[in-house]
């Protein structure tokens, strides 16, 4: 089995049961969003559904993929960067947890969180502040990390850090979001074109990338690029293709509630 680390956002996520979209209403949150924010104002959202039932866990869309492949018995690692706060530790404790080899970098800024509001009817609609995870570096990424490792699978979210991406990418990513793609398209091509064995895309993701309206399409497109390409196309589940084969994988019925986005999916 190849051993597998991810690099992306170091985010700790909190997951918050709504009784009502009041809040959302509030804050002028579209339902379902994904906002960037500041601190101060991810602070007063924070507040504001304070005393309702919430859980923590490891986010951000690697962290998401490396936690699935380490309940499935991979061995996998994690490259981040968090504060040095309790957040942060949070976060690598986590990580062990769940077997996780954690490679975390300390910054500055508090650590990232990612405040996911979940609606009574299942939706959810996130409030993220990255802080440290912007502060990742590529100096700070030496080739011995890799050492024991086949595979690297790389955030999309990172790939606006042209520097940083060009100084781990090796195998596989995953891209992020269309509007990611379609600020950094010709950087993605070539990324991918040069260095990357293995794409993830959502639907529109896969749109940008290649100009196709049709998932399927794009994705003949995508695999005459790398080795394996796969289009996640919501609660239909995903596409995969390889050589000549094309292999179309369903989701698990729980899943179809919520998030078809396919962050880290």
């Amino acid at each position: 089995m190849k051993r597998v680390i991810g690099i992306g956002n170091a985010l700790t996520d909190m997951l918050v049961n709504l009784k009502s979209d009041s809040v959302l209403s509030r804050f002028k949150l579209a339902k379902g969003s994904m906002s960037l924010v500041d601190t101060t104002l991810q602070t007063e959202i924070s507040k504001s559904v304070a005393g309702l039932p919430y859980s923590l866990s490891l986010g951000g869309s690697a962290g998401n993929t490396i936690r699935a492949m380490a309940k499935l018995g991979c061995d996998v690692g994690f490259i981040g960067k968090v504060g040095q706060d309790t957040t942060g530790d949070f976060f690598v404790q986590a990580l062990e947890n769940l077997g996780v080899e954690p490679v975390i970098f300390r910054g500055t800024e508090r650590s990232g969180k990612c405040v996911s509001l979940i609606s009574p009817d299942g939706e959810r609609t996130m409030v993220t502040h990255l802080g440290a995870a912007l502060e990742l570096t590529a100096e700070e990424i030496e080739a011995s990390i890799f050492d024991h490792y086949d595979c690297l699978y790389v955030e999309g979210y990172l790939v606006q850090n042209h520097d940083l991406i060009l100084k781990a990418a090796k195998t596989a990513v995953d891209l992020a979001s269309f509007n990611i793609v379609a600020e950094n398209l010709e950087f993605l091509r070539g990324l991918v074109r040069d260095y990357v064995d293995i794409v993830f895309a959502n639907e529109d993701e896969a749109k940008t990338f290649t100009c196709e309206a049709e998932p399927l399409n794009a994705l003949q497109v995508i695999s005459e690029m790398c080795e394996l390409a796969v289009v996640k196309i919501g609660i239909k589940g995903a596409m995969i293709k390889q050589g000549d084969e094309v292999v179309h994988v369903g989701i698990m019925a729980a899943a179809k509630r919520v998030d078809t986005t396919g962050a880290g999916d």
